[in-house]
């Protein structure tokens, strides 16, 4: 009987581990799966890739630059008009 038991206890840790593998088996397929179509649907919505977004990013940042700079010459520039033209009566016509 001993013979018996240990027999039906191998059998059962065998059909154990064979279903452990095949869950396992399973869960990659369905891993794989869901993986090809959340990337379908990442096409297909057309979303910008990370290295298109740093370069709009450097894009703002250069643009942000370039206003700040124009910003100053024109408060410089309005501010000599306003100097020069004071003085002159034409300027003032």
């Amino acid at each position: 009987m001993t013979q018996s038991s240990n027999r039906i206890f191998d059998e059962l840790a065998r059909l154990a581990t064979d279903a452990a593998g095949a869950a396992q088996g399973v869960r990659r397929e369905v891993e794989t799966v869901v993986r090809t179509q959340i990337e379908r649907l990442v096409k297909e919505m057309d979303i910008a890739t990370r290295e298109e977004v740093e370069v709009l990013r450097d894009m703002v940042v250069a643009a942000r630059e370039e206003n700040e700079r124009l910003e100053a010459r024109i408060k410089a520039l309005e501010a000599k008009l306003e100097q020069g033209g004071s003085s002159t009566p034409a300027a003032s016509a």
